[in-house]
């Protein structure tokens, strides 16, 4: 009988007495919740303990404790049933995530080198555009307005894209805003090889392409966790913001030399040709969207969202505002730059572009490293130690009269420029559901390039007054309150949150028949709620009307009845049954513990009721009472 168990067994061949001796063993290791060692395991007979059980069945995993299947005798055993002896993994030790792990991704990294191709393409234009204006213009002014023409869009309709971002397909937006910024970078072209371009039409394409650049941006952006998992998002992230600062190390200076070389027309055409490449990795992308069957928010509601869930995060307005105070500060180093080179190092041109691209190596290197340092710090001691260093490289550049000295200088803020930036940048995305990304990241676009723009005024104007050197020690000066900033609105660590939706919701069934748009739809929920259990409910309320606030609800309202005190009613409104029914999609599987929670508070036998509502006018309209044929009864 023993016989035929040893052999029903399996693979393993010893005998059943022989893993009841190695019994204590296991025992003493599953105490500790460690993995069974050979060491831990090695028994009187010698057994080979050096290799797994071939028996795929085998739930232990190893020879030499007798194969551990259902059927055989050790299976049966009580012990295996402890709770911490789990099947042994081959693989006890997991990779470490790598900074490079989304180049992994065929599409990610396609779409990421299309667009190292598409910035230089765009750099080489800044160049193009800016000594096309010194030579069709003698106005001073016309040639800060280049600059401001192409960012301008970027402030002024951000939002908008974010919403378009949401509410369309991301992939089909990102190709009509490449092929709108070819045809404009095209038709700049042909003009200035024609000789038609004028100042004020120069501007005009510019502010064109600002706007292609605006609308394409938080598209691309709020895309990169539609392509890669949400554990390589940082990653993704430092690379784009790597790729971005290489393309802006050399491609000033490459454009230069082709304005030089071949003309500011070929510049253009240069420009619209790189969003080819943008293009083609566009088409090549198939994504699968989840299919949404409401109807699309009009582009008013879609912004005023937007506005109204970032309003109602308070982690997420902590990153716009430090966003904005860290793009404020910091911009001054990349604005004052050629006063510093001019002024303190008495360099011309060859010493700036030997400093952007100092700069550019500390982006790479900051990319590079940014894995391995988000597992050593938290994300506000990142945030800290980016504005601290920040601010050490800002008082480097403007005291230094070395070139040799300057340049660790700014290779020390390109590296906390993107370690911070890009933690800003992941904190948005991972801390937002999918439907409101893309007006969640240019939001924080926005903020950003806000305090970069009014910092480079600001800075500048110190400048004019003082001096360069003293505009930078002062812009470190006020960098360093940053750190402090950090102990009264601290950064979010890396959500752990679950932000796919709920999908509790299902649509009840209406006796009274209503449209999509009928409305305004009152809501009433009564909970029974325990004396004793009242203050942890009203703690718990406040959570959930920052939810229904953040999520569309309107009115909100918490009521208690005045004839029987364990009734509690939440009420809330909003315009249209199917904004109510787009409230409730937007729940996600971390809001699960708040209506988990008041469930449990609640003591009613059944379920809370919900009271489902439709205004109704009774007062006549003004037209019905003017316009009412008089009737006189006397």
């Amino acid at each position: 009988m023993v016989h035929r168990q040893q052999k029903r067994a399996g693979p393993c061949g010893p005998t059943l007495h022989l893993a009841i001796k190695n019994l204590n063993a296991v025992y003493a290791l599953s105490a500790n919740n460690a993995s069974i060692s050979e060491k831990a395991i090695q028994s009187p007979s010698n057994a080979d303990v050096s290799s797994f059980c071939p028996n795929k069945d085998c739930f232990l995993g190893f020879k030499g404790l007798g194969c551990a299947t259902s059927e055989s005798p050790l299976g049966r055993l009580p012990f295996i049933a402890h709770p911490s002896l789990q099947p042994i993994e081959r693989k006890t030790v997991p990779d470490r995530k790598s900074s490079l792990a989304p180049f992994k991704n065929q599409i990610f990294l396609t779409i990421w080198l299309a667009s190292i191709t598409s910035n230089f393409g765009g750099l080489i234009q800044d160049v193009g555009a800016a000594w096309m204006m010194t030579s069709i213009s003698s106005s001073e002014s016309m040639v800060a307005l280049v600059q401001a023409s192409n960012t301008a869009p970027i402030m002024l309709f951000s939002l908008v894209a974010g919403a378009l971002a949401d509410g369309f397909d991301r992939r089909r937006v990102m190709l009509f805003a490449q092929v709108f910024l070819l045809t404009v970078s095209a038709l700049l072209s042909l003009f200035t090889w024609f000789g038609l371009l004028t100042p004020w039409s120069l501007l005009a394409f510019t502010f064109l392409i600002g706007c292609g650049t605006a609308l394409n941006s938080p598209a691309w952006q709020a895309s990169v966790g539609d392509i890669v998992g949400r554990e390589d998002l940082p990653s993704a992230v430092s690379l784009n913001s790597m790729g971005f600062n290489i393309t802006r190390s050399v491609g000033p200076a490459i454009g230069g030399l082709i304005v030089a070389v071949a003309g500011a027309a070929t510049a253009f055409a240069i420009n619209a040709v790189s969003y080819l490449a943008m293009i083609y990795a566009l088409f090549r992308w198939k994504p699968v969207y989840p299919k949404n069957t409401l109807p699309r928010e009009n582009l008013g509601h879609a912004i005023a969202a937007g506005l109204r869930y970032m309003a109602m995060s308070p982690n997420l307005m902590k990153v716009l505002f430090r966003g904005f105070f860290f793009g404020f500060c910091a911009t001054a180093i990349l604005s004052l730059l050629p006063l510093v080179v001019k002024d303190n190092l008495g360099g011309g041109p060859l010493a700036y572009g030997g400093l952007l691209g100092a700069f550019g190596i500390g982006a790479i290197a900051g990319a590079i490293s940014n894995a391995r340092i988000r597992e050593k710090l938290s994300s506000e001691q990142i945030v800290s130690c980016s504005f601290a260093g920040f601010a050490l490289a800002s008082v480097l550049t403007g005291i230094s009269h070395h070139f040799w000295l300057t340049a660790p200088a700014l290779v020390l803020a390109g590296a906390c420029w993107v370690l911070s930036l890009s933690l800003f940048n992941t904190v948005v995305q991972l801390s937002t559901p999918r439907w409101v990304v893309g007006r969640a990241l240019s939001l924080y676009q926005t903020a950003t390039f806000g305090g970069m723009a009014g910092g480079a005024w600001i800075w500048g104007l110190l400048a004019e007054s003082g001096s360069a050197g003293h505009a930078l020690v002062m812009a470190a000066g006020l960098m360093a309150l940053g750190v402090g900033i950090g102990l009264a609105l601290p950064m979010p660590a890396f959500a752990t949150l679950d932000l796919n939706p709920l999908n509790r919701f299902n649509e009840p069934p209406l006796r009274l028949d209503i449209r999509p748009r009928s409305g305004p739809i009152v809501i009433q929920i009564d909970f029974e709620i325990d004396d004793k259990d009242v203050p942890e409910f009203l703690e718990v309320m406040v959570e959930r009307r920052r939810i229904r606030l953040r999520d569309g609800a309107q009115n909100w309202a918490l009521m208690r009845d005045l004839e029987n005190p364990d009734i509690w009613t939440e009420t809330y409104h909003t315009p249209t049954w199917v904004d109510y029914v787009r409230h409730n999609h937007r729940r996600t599987k971390a809001d699960a513990e708040i209506t988990d929670r008041l469930g449990d508070l609640h003591k009613g036998s059944k379920p809370p009721h919900v009271h489902r509502m439709i205004e109704r006018q009774t007062i006549p309209p003004a037209d019905d009472i003017f316009h009412k044929p008089h009737i006189d009864h006397h």
